[in-house]
């Protein structure tokens, strides 16, 4: 692996890409967001969620089985993840690595690594979500942080949907982290980092900044480092 190959890693929420049919205007705005920073030379790796689509083939699966298990239920999120991250490729296949890294620790090339300014992973296997894939590539490139774009603009001390009294909290650590999240992975599971994501990150000493994906007027803050809104969790 090239020794100078340290990519900005992204944790794209699935929610933003299709929450119910797919966000082709969000799409659309993302790649002419990115394109200007990829022919500048920074470079790209982008780990998309399910969305939408892993949800409605989780609930049609259930809907006829009722004891569905949850590794078949992670495997529809899954293979969701996987045509998020095709879709993806595709609309940026001028700049983006061919093959979708299905995979983290998937062989490149370093050739492919120089020609590329973008690489897109989905998910791999039962037992967390995209976020853990996410961490798993940000330690493989040596980058000490990554970026989750989500619907959600900020930690919350509890579901700020349900109630009204949820506290933002803009700096945690991991350990504090855990004490607000369940401890165990679930299908489904909404919480900003999924707690198996959140145990790699904190065993390899990377921190996730989270911020409103859907602004990509406050990513390009955080992008050029300058005053953003968000949260940050960190060892």
């Amino acid at each position: 692996m090239k020794q100078n190959f340290h990519p900005i890693v992204i944790n794209l929420g699935g929610s933003i890409v299709a929450p119910d049919d797919i966000n082709v205007e969000y799409l659309k705005q993302l790649r002419e967001f990115l394109l200007p920073f990829i022919h500048n030379g920074k470079k790209f790796v982008i780990v998309v969620g399910g969305g939408n689509v892993a949800r409605v083939y989780q609930k049609a699966a259930t809907e006829i089985v009722s004891d569905i298990s949850d590794d078949d239920k992670d495997w529809l999120g899954i293979h969701a993840t996987r045509i998020n991250a095709h879709l993806l490729r595709t609309i940026f296949v001028d700049v983006c690595y061919p093959v979708v890294l299905d995979d983290p620790y998937k062989e490149i090339g370093e050739q492919d690594l120089d020609q590329y300014g973008l690489f897109i992973g989905s998910g791999v296997r039962p037992g967390h979500s995209t976020d853990f894939c996410t961490v798993q590539l940000a330690h493989r490139f040596g980058v000490s942080d990554f970026l989750t774009a989500t619907v959600v603009p900020f930690v919350y001390d509890k579901d700020y949907k349900k109630y009204p009294d949820a506290n933002i909290i803009y700096d945690m650590s991991w350990d504090d982290y855990g004490k607000i999240i369940e401890n165990k992975w679930t299908p489904g599971m909404k919480v900003p980092i999924d707690p198996v994501a959140a145990k790699e990150a904190q065993k390899h000493g990377i921190s996730c900044y989270l911020l409103q994906g859907t602004n990509l007027d406050n990513v390009r803050k955080y992008l050029e480092q300058e005053k953003y809104e968000g949260s940050v969790i960190h060892p």
